[in-house]
């Protein structure tokens, strides 16, 4: 069994303390996205003592955030509240997590790059330019981040995480840990190519998972994708760890039980 996904104890009880459970702030319903003319809700977790202390966080951005902490999500969850929880209970899950709706019917064009790939050309560099011009900024007004390259991040799952990795070519000064898991890299092969090329100058920690239940192809990629990193200009600085589960498939139960893992390796491990 996976560390991380009981949920009960041996008498019965649930796994985590529930007074431990982050907060749920909803940023807005309809937050403004000027470079797609579109409105989203995004919902910030903040730690549950987070009214309490003047303390400064770092911050993970999250694609897909109706499927991160929502019990009635329709595609089942992360329970993320549920997995800081049991982190905090363990010293560690002090983050604030920027949890950003997909686009539903336009998902797959706004997480799409914005250049030749097998899904056509998509919305992919607005989107990076929504994160990195409008969001995080106004994140970094509205809560006590800590709003340096070294304590920012951004992840997410399936084209979730193409969309990150794609991010962070766009955009390399602002993130330095990326939480990818189960890539849709098969939508855009050249990407590794384009990582390499566009953050010379990227150094940080990329988590990478995948489940061989979701196929060898995912496996195939994603080791391909690691070893590319070789050829980075700036490998010296770069931290890989690739994580493949026997058993994991592709769906929000098995990136919540391996978000607590990918988290620790990101903003708590030396």
């Amino acid at each position: 069994m996976h560390p991380f996904a009981s949920n009960t104890t041996s008498n019965g009880g649930p796994d985590y303390n529930p007074d431990l459970m982050p907060l749920i702030d909803i940023i807005s319903e309809a937050f403004e996205i000027p470079q797609l003319i579109k409105t989203r809700r995004i919902t910030a977790l903040l730690p549950h003592d987070y009214h309490e202390t003047d303390r400064r966080y770092p911050v993970l951005y999250l694609q897909d955030g109706q499927n991160l902490f929502d019990d009635y999500a329709p595609f089942g969850s992360w329970e993320l509240r549920r997995q800081l929880a049991r982190l905090k209970d363990k010293g560690l899950g002090d983050v604030i997590v920027v949890a950003i709706d997909h686009a539903e019917d336009e998902r797959i064009a706004e997480f799409t790059p914005s250049q030749k790939t097998k899904l056509g050309v998509g919305d992919g560099k607005k989107y990076a330019r929504f994160l990195a011009e409008t969001l995080k900024p106004w994140v970094d007004l509205k809560y006590r981040t800590l709003p340096g390259v070294e304590h920012t991040g951004i992840g997410g799952s399936s084209m979730g995480g193409l969309i990150s990795i794609y991010a962070v070519t766009q955009h390399p000064e602002l993130y330095s840990r990326l939480m990818i898991f189960s890539p849709s890299l098969w939508v855009s092969p050249s990407l590794a190519e384009l990582f390499n090329r566009e953050t010379s100058t990227f150094s940080g920690k990329i988590y990478l998972y995948g489940g061989r239940r979701e196929g060898s192809e995912l496996i195939t990629l994603l080791n391909s994708f690691k070893n590319s990193l070789a050829l980075n200009p700036n490998r010296d600085a770069i931290e890989v760890e690739l994580n493949i589960s026997e058993y994991g498939e592709h769906n929000e139960k098995a990136w919540g039980e391996e978000f607590p893992r990918a988290l620790k390796w990101l903003f708590f491990t030396k």
